[in-house]
């Protein structure tokens, strides 16, 4: 019995669990058979002395306890140690700070359109070339934009003259109408006293006796009191007229405020045409590099449509972070910057400021949260990042960059 289980042992000495557990039952086993084995002179066990002679050298290394290797579990237990403390360490130093992916570089870009049409006689700029506010970019032909300046200029000439003709005539108005009127009530008065002599004459040729007087001088007298009263209708016909010096006083103020609204017109017609022919320069607004340039030499440009973009130096960072994340975030916040377009570069900056609602709350097609298949989502909402120091002259950046903002909170 003995012998057979030490062959097991030896069988599966490579499982050390299932050894152990057999090596034990053999142990108890032979401690049983010992209880009715007689015993030598010194005390030894016959039975163990047979077992020995049988087993020989091959059954002493088989029967010997192996002791159980904790060597693997000491380094598991030592390996979750240092992972814990590795893990306390990161989230003790990123306790206070938030960082996202969603993060690329932005900035102003001018979007460059004529504003007259025509076609392009000089180009001075070229792809991605820096300008600076000021500098002529190109140039649009001006021939049909100089003739419509002096055509205007014309006008203005012509509109100035009918202007100062007006005002004399007014200021003679002024002078005229009134003794007009003042002549027309004298010729009344005139023909009115020649009327009553006429008549007083006439009542005296025929109230004298017929053979004091001839038939000729009553005649006379009646052709003068008809004459007269003509002339007292005549002079009353002139004094309606000359009346209406005030209205034709009125007229001619009128006429000057209408000349003067022609030459305020000229004028403007003319200012419209000197900013036609400046418009034929195009230059730029601001500091930027030229970029999307799709304009040529000799190319023809309408008003309005796009030649280029003049994307300005200045760039900050558009950051979109979850909700989650903005509940400590506040304007002022330091941040730290990567740049994935350029190994090794740190630039510091601070938040400028949080948007009012989310990116999707200003997209094309707004979420509808009313319907009733309404999913939960985790909002970002764009933060800007003023970049404050770290840029490298040498090393523009490029609009839409990936970047990693990592946002520290007090």
């Amino acid at each position: 019995m003995p012998i057979e289980e030490s062959e097991t042992a030896r069988v599966g000495a490579a499982e050390t669990h299932t050894h152990y557990h057999l090596h034990l039952e053999r142990e108890r086993g032979s401690g049983e058979a010992d209880k009715g084995r007689p015993k030598d002179k010194a005390g030894n066990d016959d039975g163990d002395q047979g077992k020995d002679g049988k087993d020989g050298e091959g059954g002493d290394g088989a029967d010997k306890k192996q002791p159980r290797n904790k060597k693997p579990l000491i380094i598991l237990l030592a390996v979750v140690i240092v992972g814990a403390v590795i893990a306390l360490i990161v989230w003790f130093a990123k306790r206070n700070q938030v960082t996202t992916d969603d993060a690329y570089t932005d900035g102003n870009a001018i979007v460059m359109s004529p504003k007259v049409s025509g076609y392009v006689t000089e180009l001075h700029i070229d792809d991605n070339t820096f300008v600076r506010k000021g500098q002529l970019l190109l140039r649009i032909e001006t021939a049909d934009y100089a003739a419509s300046q002096s055509q205007a200029r014309a006008q203005l000439a012509s509109a100035r003259a009918q202007l100062q003709a007006a005002r004399v005539s007014y200021d003679i108005a002024r002078v005229q109408f009134p003794a007009q009127l003042e002549s027309a009530r004298a010729q009344q008065r005139s023909a009115e006293a020649g009327y009553r002599q006429a008549r007083l004459s006439h009542q005296r040729q025929h109230s004298v006796d017929p053979r004091a007087t001839t038939r000729e001088t009553i005649d006379a007298a009646d052709s003068q009191e008809v004459a007269g009263a003509s002339n007292v209708a005549n002079a009353r016909a002139q004094l309606a007229v000359a009346e209406l010096a005030p209205d034709q006083i009125r007229q001619a103020a009128a006429q000057v405020h209408e000349r003067e609204a022609g030459v305020a017109q000229a004028e403007a017609q003319l200012q419209q045409a000197d900013l036609n022919v400046g418009y034929t320069e195009i230059r730029a607004p601001s500091d930027g590099f030229v970029t999307k340039r799709n304009v040529q030499l000799g190319s023809y440009l309408a008003a309005g449509v796009t030649m280029f973009l003049i994307v300005s130096p200045d760039v900050w960072i558009t950051a979109n972070f979850k909700e989650s994340q903005l509940g400590r975030m506040r304007p002022g916040d330091p941040v730290d910057i990567e740049i994935d377009a350029y190994s090794g570069m740190k630039l510091a900056g601070h938040v400028q400021s949080i948007q009012q609602g989310s990116g999707s709350r200003f997209s094309a097609f707004p979420t509808e949260n009313a319907t009733g298949n309404f999913v939960k989502v985790v909002q970002r909402v764009p933060v800007k990042i003023v970049i404050d120091r770290g840029l490298d002259p040498r090393a523009p950046l490029p609009l839409g960059l990936s970047v990693s903002p990592v946002v520290h909170f007090p």
